[in-house]
């Protein structure tokens, strides 16, 4: 039973997906971001609705919440920054068309140049599992991942055979990270051609 003076939140959102944003901008500050953006030369040469920053943790919060559409990825990061402000803010989502454009206007050397600089293994000395005989514990790892089914994936990233003659439905990259066990953080990764 609701408490006497209890509102429904205007989003279905819980805290922790709203506090996510927060995370977000304490791994990647701002700084850091706006940096990078200007070593890949993808600073705007015009004040846009959707900047090079926004579109920056755009990129990392589809990779949080992989299972959304542009829309909800791009709610759930505004619901955060309303959260944040104190509800004082509200921000309004641009189109899926305006966020398309803004993604291929950003480009991928970014989100990779971002990841080189912010991923690091983060086990101390006392951390248990990191270190054995004084040597950092890592594990290499690898999984493949569906990508769109349009004829450039399907060219670079190419098509697992899953019987003989036959091809995967849709294009796979490879990746393969390398992880710190103790702690499970990726400090490296690539992605590839399957």
């Amino acid at each position: 039973m609701p408490r006497a003076g209890w509102k429904k939140p205007g989003s279905e959102r819980r805290l922790s997906d709203l506090v996510s944003v927060g995370v977000l901008s304490r791994v990647f500050p701002p700084g850091v971001v706006d940096a990078v953006i200007a070593e890949t030369g993808r600073t705007e040469r015009r004040h846009r609705s959707l900047p090079a920053r926004v579109m920056a943790y755009f990129a990392i919060g589809m990779a949080l919440y992989s299972e959304g559409s542009y829309e909800d990825v791009f709610a759930q990061l505004t619901d955060g920054l309303s959260w944040a402000s104190g509800w004082v803010e509200e921000f309004s989502p641009p189109s899926k068309s305006a966020i398309f454009q803004a993604r291929r206007r950003l480009g991928s050397e970014p989100v990779a140049a971002l990841f080189a600089r912010v991923a690091r293994p983060i086990g101390g000395a006392d951390t248990a599992g990191v270190w054995l005989a004084g040597r950092r514990v890592v594990a290499v790892d690898g999984t493949c991942l569906d990508v769109a089914d349009t004829p450039v994936n399907a060219e670079h990233f190419g098509r697992p055979g899953v019987r003989k003659g036959e091809q995967a439905a849709f294009p796979q990259a490879r990746l393969v990270a390398l992880a710190e066990c103790g702690t499970h953080a990726i400090f490296a990764a690539r992605i590839g051609a399957y």
